[in-house]
């Protein structure tokens, strides 16, 4: 690899490179070393970041020590962060090789956003690519799995992705560059170091030109990965019928049109985590009420529909308002406070009641089993139960319930019915509007 060829590489592929400042990700091996002496001959305005995962003792340490005179001899400015990898991988029950990746990208995105750095570059090239691509394979992948590695992604750059570790290693050797060996890179107990060093030679034995054919067969699927986004697209524009801040509502009739409703609901739900296809599948004539869980998210049949949402932790605060209070923030918005002197129109996030029935300190909180109000313009009492039953709520719009109470009784199922017992009659002297916004 000549410094010409990345030059024509950087200039037609990515020349926003040349404006912005990045930081490049150094481990101290070969290839960010020589991804770091290239883009300093371009004069490109860069620093480096380091991680020391502390796995190796003395040897990450000369790692460090390596970056720290490499960013003195090039007279850049260069960041480290040490890291308690070990620790973090049993808190979080990550593998090792997980947790040094969860670590090195969040540090890279904090540091980015707050030093204002435009990209992160890293050192990753074809082989890494090949590698990536037979690791998602042996596991089993979608489309988007064999697609490799993405040259952009956010704020993340890959510049050596045409390259392959030959033209680096040649690069390097031609240039008299020094770098540091990982021996961690030798052992094969980690999957990535077994495909490098027993299969992928192989695959090169039998196809001198491997590399050349693979980026071919990438180029191919990337073409086959943007038809896909497109049709998924469309079919999403017809089939999502709403979108608010803890739901997603998909209209089931639509995957039920479709030739292989499995793989459409594979493309539409794959980010989200979820693995059991087949389950998936069965939520479209399954009862209501019936779901599906990912680690984040949770799939659920409602009707015609299906709700996707994120799991989250359950809110059981309570919101106190005081007779001087005109506005509380609570978790579906700000309710507001003001007093009125007479009713205009009907709206379900707008309520007037009469203040004199209530007891301060008003609560918010969330509806609980058991909870009962009596539905303004009906005569008696209903459970909120039976309410949601009769209003066909799903689910997640329980969830998401808050009630108004003076004392132990309901003023407002907010957004949604007020209680007869404080609405407002000719004896009503003051009259007080409460808005949700």
């Amino acid at each position: 690899m000549k410094i010409e060829n990345f030059q024509q590489h950087i200039e037609s592929k990515f020349p926003f490179l040349k404006e912005g400042k990045f930081l490049i990700a150094i481990s101290g091996g070969i290839d960010s070393v020589v991804l770091t002496h290239v883009c300093h001959k371009l004069k490109l305005n860069m620093a480096l970041a380091h991680c020391n995962f502390n796995l190796r003792g003395k040897e990450s340490d000369a790692d460090e020590e390596f970056v720290l005179q490499l960013a003195e001899d090039l007279d850049l400015e260069v960041f480290i962060e040490n890291f308690d990898t070990e620790s973090y991988a049993k808190d979080h029950k990550r593998s090792i090789q997980m947790a040094a990746r969860e670590l090195r990208y969040t540090w890279f995105e904090e540091l980015s956003e707050q030093l204002q750095f435009d990209y992160v570059l890293t050192a990753h090239h074809a082989d890494d690519n090949l590698e990536t691509f037979l690791i998602n394979f042996t596991r089993g992948t979608g489309l988007d799995g064999l697609t490799g590695i993405p040259e952009i992604k956010g704020k993340f750059v890959r510049p050596l992705l045409a390259f392959s570790s030959e033209n680096i290693a040649t690069y390097a050797k031609e240039n008299r560059i020094k770098w540091r060996d990982d021996s961690s890179n030798k052992s094969v107990k980690y999957l990535r170091n077994k495909l490098r060093h027993e299969v992928i030679p192989i695959l090169k034995e039998i196809n001198p030109s491997l590399l050349q054919s693979f980026q071919s067969t990438l180029s191919n699927l990337q073409d086959t990965s943007s038809i896909v986004a497109d049709s998924i697209d469309d079919f999403l524009n017809k089939t999502i019928e709403s979108i608010s801040d803890y739901e997603v509502k998909f209209k089931i009739s639509e995957f039920k049109k479709t030739s292989n409703s499995k793989a459409y609901l594979f493309e539409t739900f794959k980010e989200f985590g979820f693995s059991e296809w087949n389950d998936v599948v069965d939520l479209l004539d399954a009862e209501t009420g019936k779901l599906v869980l990912s680690q984040t998210h949770r799939l659920i049949k409602n009707r015609e529909h299906l709700l996707l949402s994120r799991i989250s932790t359950e809110d059981n605060s309570i919101y106190e308002v005081s007779k001087t209070d005109k506005a509380i923030k609570t978790p579906l918005g700000t309710l507001f406070f003001d007093e009125a002197d007479a009713i205009f129109g009907k709206r379900t996030n707008v309520i007037y009641v009469d203040k004199s029935k209530l007891n301060y300190p008003l609560k918010i909180r969330k509806w609980q089993e058991g909870d009962v109000f009596y539905p303004l313009g009906m005569t008696g009492k209903k459970k909120l139960s039976k309410y949601f039953k009769d209003e066909k709520m799903s689910l997640l719009d329980k969830e998401n319930t808050w009630l108004l109470c003076s004392e132990n009784t309901i003023v407002w199922v907010i957004n949604k019915r007020a209680d007869d017992r404080f609405k407002v009659t000719d004896k009503t002297k003051q009259i007080l509007k409460i808005e949700l916004q």
